[in-house]
């Protein structure tokens, strides 16, 4: 099935590390899994193997493609965004939505601010606290950073149909939310 689905090399014959691809790697993991645990969940490995691959890989080409050459990182751009839609919020707030931590957002936010993309402003009801909001500069920024990443965002789905499309996102809501039958460790 693999060789069929993904056109894979390994095939049971080859180990040489230099020869493996990714899929090919997939597969000599899950055999050399096999022979270690013997019974292991093999489809949740090769999920989870998949789901982190496919993360990483539309995360980099996102950065690389769109932001990097904007001289902002991912983190950046994802602050930038929630700030956009859901702002002005609080650095505690903003680390929720955005599922970095609170002294990700404090360091993110400072460059951000001397560069006149990001303002902090007090809150009335904690004088500790402050609000972040976007610059004119800073909304012009997202705006055409959102653009050009909505189209490379097209760009990666459109190999799907809008039903399967759909179908992902509900799987991946499935795995991501109401997960009470085990102790989940994250930021949300």
């Amino acid at each position: 099935m693999y060789e069929q689905v993904r056109g894979l090399r390994y095939c049971g014959r080859m180990s040489a590390p230099r020869d493996l691809d990714y899929w090919s790697f997939v597969e000599l993991a899950q055999e050399r899994l096999n022979s270690k645990f013997g019974d292991h969940h093999r489809s949740a490995t090769e999920v989870l193997l998949t789901l982190n691959r496919a993360s990483d890989i539309v995360t980099y080409d996102l950065e690389s493609s769109v932001h990097r050459p904007r001289g902002r990182s991912w983190s950046a751009y994802r602050l930038m965004f929630v700030i956009w839609l859901a702002g002005p919020i609080e650095p505690n707030v903003a680390a929720r939505l955005t599922g970095m931590s609170r002294a990700a957002v404090s360091n993110l936010a400072k460059p951000l601010v001397e560069a006149n993309i990001l303002e902090k402003t007090p809150v009335s009801h904690d004088a500790r606290s402050v609000q972040l909001s976007l610059t004119e500069a800073g909304e012009k920024e997202i705006v055409e950073a959102f653009g050009a990443q909505n189209e490379r965002e097209l760009a990666w789905v459109d190999v799907l149909s809008d039903a399967e499309q759909q179908i992902l996102v509900i799987l991946l809501n499935k795995l991501i939310t109401n997960r009470s039958q085990f102790d989940v460790r994250g930021r949300n």
